[in-house]
């Protein structure tokens, strides 16, 4: 995980929303292709669910990217999915400054991802991937490690 990126309070005005229709393409294909966006730098892919003409059931796919991204995200989609068109649009994102602290637990260290608006802490939460390899090593429920760390959260000022 790169800790440091975004890690001051920015606008990101280079960036790209891009969005297909998907009709007719099975679900696993879908996780394939969020997996293959996603490591090709998009920032977050999404899907919804929607209803196209004729009431057929399909996937809304949206993914924000850097806009330098854009032709490498459209060959990607045009490529290993079924759509013969593309959406996309520029857009900015405000990104607050994170900061990560450290916090010990009874079952080990996890890393808690601040957020910071105008240099206020706004938002709180521990870093999933830490805690999911304590859960495993110590044989608990996830939730549990989640219970203690949002119960030590509560009390900090």
């Amino acid at each position: 995980m790169n800790f440091n990126a975004h890690r001051d309070e920015h606008i990101d005005s280079q960036m790209i929303k891009i969005e297909v229709n998907l009709d007719d393409m099975p679900g696993e294909m879908l996780g394939y292709l969020m997996d293959k966006l996603l490591q090709a730098g998009a920032n977050d892919v999404f899907y919804t669910p929607i209803y196209m003409k004729k009431n057929r059931p399909a996937v809304l796919m949206q993914l924000l990217c850097d806009e330098s991204l854009t032709d490498s995200m459209k060959e990607i989609l045009f490529t290993e999915t079924t759509t013969l068109g593309i959406r996309y649009y520029p857009l900015s994102v405000h990104r607050l400054e994170r900061r990560f602290i450290k916090t010990l637990t009874p079952w080990g260290e996890v890393t808690i991802k601040e957020g910071r608006f105008q240099g206020k802490l706004v938002q709180q939460s521990p870093e999933y991937e830490d805690c999911r390899k304590l859960a495993e090593e110590n044989q608990i429920p996830l939730k549990k490690i989640y219970q203690y760390i949002n119960r030590r959260m509560a009390d900090l000022p």
